[in-house]
């Protein structure tokens, strides 16, 4: 109760501030004086927000006698606006509570919600790597390159996910391939407005094989981000549900769930990772559940088939889908054949509206024709295979092979 009054005092403190600077240029007030006030107002305001940020990074505090097969993972959450210390330990307790691993939460602090949504805006709009983008940066690059892991998952929620999205960006600029392959990214009402994986063509480094083997062979920078969202969570909205309509915009594979709210723990984690009674993830819930019935048609303009099968949809239905690569026709003609597309129906197993599943892989992979089979949503998920301390299937050993021949161009 603490934590929240300092929020809705600090609200009604900075509101008022921004709403004084226009009377005060009005006013023609002295040039010195306004400085002086603004200093003192932004001096308050860093005073009252110290009682709720702590220090750089917490380490989770679930008392869990955690699996020895997973020392060599190391996992990083980055938290959206408005948390404090207090609100971020519960973050990251409740995801060491659902994955069975510790977890470290890199803190974004606040400055109260409203100086905290002009941060996103500048961080967004103008790609500005702020002192938290920095911080958070320098911890996620110390795990990439400190030999003892051989794998960092990294979670970001709300403001998390645009500042995760330069921190990508500056990452593929200055890590090796060989390092950011072991790099996993899952996000939660991500609010950013990009998100960028590209692809390496193995052509580069596997001379000996044809064209098709070679387009077999592309692999992504960061093997595996997935991104979950409620379609009627307003920041999701503002963010990842309206910049995955852009190709080549926003990477990754979207989870969109019907339902509201933007809360970490309250409405993403109950609703996707509910737990039981023993404190475990339930095997079973709504949402992964989801049966779903993938068929991939054979002859297939992506962009007018897309659009065709989706309109009769329900506003408010889940979505699953891939954007990976190019959604448009315009390269129907230049890429022939190397434009794969999934679209389906999905039916809730419990009652509810329909959803669509719709899968719009990379230009540089052939398109394999598969046969109708019923799927759920959880087969989708990989952050799905990590709970209750389970880890998905291992890299095949062809994997470790190019990415040797990768490490060797470095």
């Amino acid at each position: 109760m603490v934590t929240l009054a300092i929020h809705l005092f600090l609200i009604v403190y900075q509101l008022a501030f921004l709403a004084s600077i226009p009377a005060w240029i009005i006013l023609h007030g002295p040039a010195l004086w306004f400085i002086i006030y603004c200093a003192s107002v932004l001096g308050v305001n860093i005073l009252i927000c110290g009682l709720l940020n702590g220090p750089e990074y917490l380490d989770s505090k679930v008392d869990l006698p955690f699996s020895q097969n997973h020392n060599k993972e190391r996992w990083i959450f980055l938290n959206g606006v408005s948390v404090g210390s207090h609100w971020l330990q519960a973050n990251i307790d409740r995801l060491a509570l659902t994955f069975r691993r510790p977890v470290r939460g890199v803190h974004n602090p606040t400055a109260g919600i409203v100086f905290d949504l002009l941060q996103c805006l500048l961080e967004r709009n103008f790609s500005y790597s702020t002192d938290d983008v920095r911080v958070a940066y320098r911890q996620i690059k110390d795990a990439l390159v400190d030999s003892n892991y051989e794998k960092i998952v990294l979670i970001l929620h709300s403001q998390g996910g645009i500042q995760g999205s330069l921190i990508v960006d500056w990452l593929l600029s200055e890590v090796p391939q060989t390092l950011l392959s072991q790099l996993e990214i899952y996000t939660f009402g991500n609010a950013a407005n990009h998100f960028n994986n590209p692809h390496w063509d193995l052509r580069t480094y596997l001379s000996n094989v044809n064209a098709d083997t070679q387009r077999d062979h592309t692999v992504k920078s960061i093997a595996h981000i997935e991104h979950y969202a409620h379609s009627g969570d307003f920041v999701a909205q503002w963010g990842i549900l309206n910049f995955t309509k852009v190709p080549n915009r926003f990477m990754g594979r979207v989870f969109e769930r019907p339902g509201d709210g933007h809360l970490l723990n309250q409405h993403y984690l109950n609703a996707m990772f509910p737990l039981g009674h023993d404190g475990k993830v339930k095997e079973k819930n709504e949402f992964m559940e989801t049966a779903v019935q993938l068929a991939e048609p054979k002859d297939f303009d992506s962009e007018t088939a897309s659009h065709e099968t989706a309109s009769p949809l329900p506003v408010r239905s889940g979505v699953v889908r891939a954007t990976n690569g190019i959604n448009s026709s315009s390269h129907r003609n230049g890429q022939e054949g190397m434009l794969e597309s999934l679209i389906t129906h999905m039916t809730p197993t419990t009652g509810g509206g329909s959803s669509l599943v719709q899968d719009i892989n990379s230009p540089v992979q052939k398109i394999v024709n598969r046969q109708s089979s019923t799927l759920r949503v959880k087969d989708f998920s990989r952050l799905w295979q990590y709970r209750n301390g389970k880890s998905p299937p291992s890299k095949t050993q062809q994997l470790r092979e190019e990415a040797a021949k990768r490490q060797a161009t470095w």
